[in-house]
C-alpha cells in the first residue's frame, strides 16, 4: 500500500523512489475512505476493468463498427472524406483541433448511426434500491433490472421497420428533436450515465477524421 507525501509526490514502503506525477493505479492505491481505510484488491481490480473496457473497448468498437459501415456504404463514406479533407484544406498538418470537432456534423451522424446499429455496449443492468412502479408495473426493492440497449436502438417503432439499415439521416437535427431523449442511450442516462462519454465521443471523432482523411 502506498502513501501520498505532499504536493503529487509518492514515495513506496522501504524505498527511496519517488514519482512526481500519480498515475491510474497509484491513485487507486492511495485512495481513502472517509475511516482511513484503503481500497480492497477486489475493488482495485473492478475499477481498473471498468476503465479498460468503458473507456477504451467501446471507443474501439465503436470506431471499428462506424469504419465497417462506411466500408460497406461508399456513397455516405465519400460524403465523410469530402468533409474532413474541406476542413483541413489548406492546412499544413492533418490535426484535428477542438475547435474542429463541431465542423464535422456529417461525420458525427454517421459515428451515431453505427452505434445505433452496433452498439458497443448492448446491455446495461441497474439495481432498484426502492419499489419503483414502471408503466403500472411495481417493481419491489433488490430487483435487477436489464435493459436491452441493442432493442431499443432497433425498436421499429421508434427507428421504422427499416432499423437494420444504416442511414446517417437518423440524427440530422430536424429528426433528432422530435425524437424522444431516451430513444438513443449508447452511454445510457441519468446518475449513472457514463462519465466520459463526451470525452469518448470526441475521441472517435478525431481518430475517424485522421483515418478517413485523404
Amino acid at each position: 500500500m502506498t502513501g501520498i507525501l505532499g504536493s503529487g509526490t509518492q514515495k513506496y514502503a522501504g524505498s527511496s523512489q519517488q514519482k512526481a506525477r500519480l498515475d491510474f493505479l497509484d491513485i487507486l492505491l492511495s485512495a481513502r475512505y472517509e475511516d482511513g481505510t484503503g481500497l480492497t484488491d477486489l475493488e482495485i481490480r473492478e475499477e481498473v476493468d471498468t476503465f479498460l473496457f468503458a473507456g477504451h473497448e467501446t471507443t474501439a468498437s465503436a470506431l471499428s463498427w462506424t469504419l465497417y459501415s462506411l466500408a460497406q456504404h461508399p456513397r455516405h463514406q465519400d460524403k465523410v472524406r469530402e468533409e474532413v479533407n474541406h476542413l483541413l484544406s489548406g492546412r499544413d498538418d492533418d490535426t484535428i483541433h477542438w475547435e474542429d470537432l463541431h465542423k464535422l456534423p456529417y461525420l458525427t451522424m454517421c459515428l451515431k448511426e453505427a452505434m445505433r446499429l452496433h452498439t458497443p455496449v448492448p446491455l446495461i443492468i441497474r439495481s432498484v434500491l426502492e419499489d419503483t412502479v414502471i408503466d403500472g408495473v411495481t417493481v419491489p426493492k433488490g430487483f435487477d433490472v436489464s435493459i436491452h440497449l441493442y432493442g431499443l436502438h432497433h425498436n421499429p417503432a421508434v427507428w421504422g421497420p427499416d432499423h437494420m439499415e444504416f442511414d446517417p439521416s437518423r440524427f440530422r437535427p430536424e429528426r433528432v428533436k422530435d425524437r424522444d431523449s431516451h430513444a438513443f442511450l449508447p452511454f445510457s442516462a441519468g446518475q449513472r450515465n457514463c462519465i466520459g462519454q463526451n470525452f469518448a465521443l470526441n475521441e472517435a471523432k478525431v481518430l475517424l477524421a485522421r483515418l478517413i482523411h485523404t
